[in-house]
């Protein structure tokens, strides 16, 4: 997902530097402080995506925490949607909740910052941050790991060290001597579309403060409750709104600043801040279940064990150093995302504010669907399916509790952002792969009930099998994705034995083929009277008012995913599909003043930048050329992943650029989100190893594996010859090893024949 404010974009630094600053910073931080860091941690590098477009989140946390503790720049735009970019110098606090790579701004909340000299409350500017309580740093003195952050504040000469458990985060000052010193909670500032509503703290006793912070933005209604417990005892803490002292140790208002005021220098201090979205009682029990010391060394160590269980789930063999930290960073960003959503004791605050007490598993929220359902979550399948069963449940929850499956839910609210209703693709992948700890007649009839409203122009899908685009915007796209939903109903529908159901989603499944102007070979909008819309150019991603979501005619074209086999119909067949495909790789022009940045990571028309393209490279082997498919995704892989801050071609969207990665690094990838079927590509590593159920492991060896040697040759899978073009959930999860014999040239016979070709059978 990447619409949102747009004010620009800022430039890193340059490679040179970058390079010098991650080397200096390698003999800094946490392992010369006597920190352990795994082999699996530190090859990963926080940095990768925090400049350009990708948005991602910088800063400490655990796999799948509620909590993502990091630093806060001045947001001057869409590039600082995490509340960090590369590009920047001045750090206004330290935040305890962040997003990772979307590309709308909120969250931010409980900002924390250590400062000297006389109180301040207001943040300061860019030109000026000492002017309240902002200050300088460079990244020369900052470090990041994934459950630990550190940087200097050059205007304070203070240190600020930072880490996560679950719920909790653990913040250390180290502030210079003979100066006084201060510590603000503003709970005024959030990042991007992020506001206050009301705001309340106070001061409980000598080492607790608590309070909470209801904000509105793209999360409508968020509802959050912290406590602070403090290492050293709060003598002096005054209260402000906004920028206004007022009296006593307690306050309620829009816009509640709250400062610890030390006469001198405390030295060191250690804050421990437990969020809740229920109370601040069940926030003081979270610090208490989680770190209950103040050891902050084990607390580190803590979050990279944990990092490093779920780092080490792959073990990947090469010889290139900047593959492997590409690799691993891709990986830690894919578990950013979801975030936990619930207390120690269970309990969590629904969609409709009710409390819901021990619901029987980890309720989760900060789904972006509309990106994850086509890699990240079937990446979960594999990687996490400890987890599967949480996430269905929360999303059949959120149905029972607002009549519909999320469409974006963030934090407790629904911010139905981008089209589609792909909580659907989630629940029906993970039911046909036989996870099992959900209600399977809840979720089918969540998913008909979702599928089955008038709003946002389904309506039109039911009455007239398209939906007109004078009536409603983005329809095209709407319509599409609608589409690949309905597969996934029919899907589950044929599984549990519901034959009308099935008859009917099926029949849904195939209304993309309304869009499909055989004249012309692109998909295209329509009228209320049935005609195709005029004029019209596949290039311009901007017609009138928007008739696709984020893309143009060309992208959208290939939007199929869930029937590749008809599409190639549509197109003439094998060969007319093939040379059509071909034909979006080089394709060139002029996209319209009003195409935003989404459209980004171009080869041609193709733009990897952006998710609905992201399976489109698989889709060759369904034509019987998956050396086509490897080719391009070799290049993908080159092109759009790096080891540097611009090392992503656009958003992270909660890790689905990075689950492309993953995916089609091991060597092949779910073309179809819920099929159970994975697509061939080209293995990028010498060797993968990846961990699955009950003890197994499931390897890729590719022999002769080179930059030049991409194309597979042969392969041979647990001992006997395979040669099929893909590979099923099943036969990774059981284990076992395939081994691929790699070459310079492309073997055009490797899963040509019909047999040997990807299915989506329904």
């Amino acid at each position: 997902m990447k619409s949102g404010f747009k004010i620009g974009s800022a430039f890193a630094l340059s490679a040179v530097m970058f390079n010098s600053i991650q080397a200096d910073a390698q003999t800094k931080g946490p392992a010369a402080s006597g920190f352990v860091e795994s082999k699996s941690v530190a090859s990963v590098d926080p940095y990768i995506g925090s400049g350009g477009h990708g948005h991602v989140f910088l800063g400490a946390s655990v796999p799948y925490g509620a909590v993502q503790v990091g630093p806060t720049n001045i947001v001057k735009g869409w590039d600082w949607c995490s509340g960090y970019h590369y590009s920047d110098s001045v750090v206004i606090g330290f935040s305890q909740m962040h997003l990772s790579g979307t590309g709308i701004g909120d969250l931010g909340d409980v900002l924390m910052m250590p400062y000297t000299g006389k109180v301040r409350t207001n943040r300061g500017t860019q030109e000026n941050p000492t002017s309240g309580y902002g200050s300088h740093y460079s990244h020369a003195r900052e470090k990041a790991r994934p459950g630990y952050y550190s940087v200097q504040l050059d205007d304070y000469n203070i240190k600020v060290e930072l880490t996560a458990s679950e719920r909790v985060a653990f913040h250390k000052y180290t502030f210079p001597k003979d100066q006084p010193s201060n510590i603000i909670i503003d709970l005024k500032e959030g990042i991007g579309w992020d506001a206050p509503v009301e705001t309340f703290i106070r001061q409980v006793d000598e080492y607790t403060l608590e309070g909470y912070r209801y904000s509105k933005g793209w999360a409508e209604d968020q509802r959050l409750w912290f406590a602070i417990k403090s290492s050293v005892p709060v003598k002096q803490f005054m209260v402000f709104e906004g920028d206004e002292k007022k009296d006593g140790k307690s306050l309620k208002a829009k816009e509640v600043k709250g400062v610890i005021s030390f006469a001198k220098s405390p030295g060191q201090v250690m804050l421990k801040v437990g969020v809740s979205p229920v109370s601040s009682e069940n926030a003081l029990a979270n610090i208490n279940a989680e770190i209950p010391g103040w050891d902050f060394a084990k607390t580190v160590n803590s979050a990279n064990a944990k990092w490093d269980k779920e780092l080490s789930k792959v073990n990947i063999e090469t010889k290139d150093a900047a593959a492997r930290r590409v690799f691993y960073t891709a990986m830690y960003h894919t578990m950013i995302d979801p975030a936990l959503f619930n207390d120690h004791d269970g309990s969590y605050r629904g969609t409709d504010k009710k409390v819901y007490s021990n619901p029987g598993f980890d309720n989760y929220s900060v789904f972006s669907l509309w990106d994850i359902y086509r890699s990240c979550a079937p990446l979960s399948t594999i990687l996490h399916p400890e987890k599967v069963n949480s996430f269905v449940n929360s999303m059949i929850t959120i149905y029972k509790q607002q009549g519909k499956l999320p469409i974006w839910p963030l934090m407790g609210s629904e911010t139905n952002c981008m089209v589609g209703y792909h909580a659907v693709p989630t629940i029906v992948d993970a039911y046909l792969k036989g996870f099992s700890g959900f209600n399977a007649e809840d979720a089918f009839a969540a998913m008909k009930a979702s599928s089955m409203r008038d709003d946002l122009g389904v309506k039109y899908v039911k009455e007239r099998g398209y939906i007109p685009a004078d009536k409603e915007y983005e329809s095209v796209s709407k319509a599409m994705e609608y589409a690949i939903d309905d597969w996934c109903i029919a899907a589950m529908a044929k599984k549990m034995g519901k034959q009308e159901d099935y008859e009917y989603y099926k029949k849904r499944a195939g209304y993309y083929k309304n869009y499909f102007d055989s004249t012309i070979k692109f998909v295209r909008p329509r009228m209320s009277d049935g005609r195709f819309k005029t004029p019209y150019d596949p290039f311009n991603a901007i017609h009138e008012k928007g008739d696709f979501t984020e893309g143009n005619g060309w992208q959208y074209t290939w939007l199929v995913p869930q029937d590749v086999e008809g599409l190639i119909s549509l197109m003439g067949g094998d060969d007319a599909f093939t040379h059509k495909l071909d034909s979006l790789f080089t394709a060139k022009g002029d996209m319209g003043s009003q195409a935003s940045d989404d459209i980004s990571g171009l080869i041609g028309m193709y733009a990897h930048g952006n998710e609905p393209s992201h399976h489109v490279t698989y889709m060759y082997a369904f034509a019987g050329n998956q050396w086509k498919t490897a080719e391009k995704v070799r290049q993908v892989m080159k092109e759009f992943y790096f080891d540097k801050p611009e090392g992503l071609a656009g958003n992270e969207d909660c890790g689905a650029m990075s689950s492309w990665y993953v995916f089609s690094a091991m060597g092949f990838y779910p073309e179809n989100p819920a099929s159970g079927v994975y697509v061939l590509g080209s293995p990028l590593f010498d060797k993968t190893t990846v961990k699955v159920p009950g003890g197994k492991t499931f390897t890729v060896q590719a022999i002769g594996n080179s930059a030049e040697n991409i194309y597979i040759q042969s392969i041979v899978l647990n001992g006997k010859p395979y040669s099929k073009s893909f590979i099923t959930h099943k036969d990774v999860v059981k284990g076992g090893t395939m081994v691929i014999k790699m070459g310079n040239k492309p073997n055009y016979n490797f899963g040509k024949l019909l047999a040997d070709r990807p299915k989506n059978i329904l």
